[in-house]
């Protein structure tokens, strides 16, 4: 049973994950900051019928990243890490000229420094597998919006960090995703007080990411649209 550990998986675009792996019959290990969010997603990816490891805790705390590869080599090892979680920052967005520095490096500690060392933790694992790491990214990391400068650059930060990694680890598959616009908390904090229905559900972008993973396409940056049904 192929094993992925997946960050930031109580909600949104990680829960939608989590949910359609956890169909194709994989193990799970999960984790969110908000345990009652993580229990109830852990409940229900249980009644599918898969081991779920679910470990509440902040992905900045480097005893937690340790229960998290811990928790899947009791699994049986680990195929697939996926750096889902990510922080926005201060809501609403505020522009460079007065971001505040305590809150920057918040930003950076989430989206930029924990995958990184989640991934040097769980290399050993990884490098048994020849398995797949995928960083979630955003279209922040590649246009200069207003606004979005400390999470743009953070994801652009994380880009450049698995573009490195994927020639370091010629032995892995190693992917930034980008999923566009979604309709999630994370995207209606960014734009607070505004309607945000007309964003894709979650759910609807998994299966451009699983075709991803399926076709194991060379390493790289890909957004969702590029793998659209033909």
């Amino acid at each position: 049973m192929p094993v992925a550990i997946i960050t930031g998986a109580s909600q949104g675009f990680g829960r939608a994950i989590a949910t359609d792996l956890a169909k194709d019959g994989w193990a799970l290990v999960i984790d969110a900051r908000r345990t009652d969010k993580l229990e109830e997603a852990a409940r229900t990816l249980e009644g599918l019928g898969i081991p779920v490891r679910a470990i509440a805790g902040d992905v900045t705390d480097p005893d937690h990243l340790v229960a998290l590869v811990e928790s899947a080599e009791g699994l049986g090892g680990l195929n697939l890490l996926i750096n889902n979680a990510s922080t926005l920052g201060p809501s609403p967005l505020p522009r460079l000229d007065g971001y505040p520095m305590d809150a920057l490096r918040r930003v950076y500690e989430v989206n930029v420094f924990a995958p990184l060392a989640l991934v040097q933790l769980a290399l050993p694992l990884l490098r048994r597998s020849r398995g797949t790491v995928v960083s979630v990214s955003s279209d922040a990391a590649v246009a200069a919006y207003d606004g979005w400068g400390g999470y743009g650059s953070s994801k652009a930060a994380l880009d450049l960090l698995h573009a490195v990694l994927a020639g370091e680890q010629p032995e892995l598959q190693i992917y930034q995703f980008d999923p566009g616009d979604m309709r999630t908390e994370m995207h209606q904090a960014a734009f607070p007080g505004e309607d945000i229905s007309d964003r894709a559900a979650p759910e609807s972008v998994v299966p451009a990411f699983r075709r991803m993973l399926d076709a194991a396409a060379p390493n790289g940056r890909y957004r969702a649209d590029q793998w659209s049904e033909p």
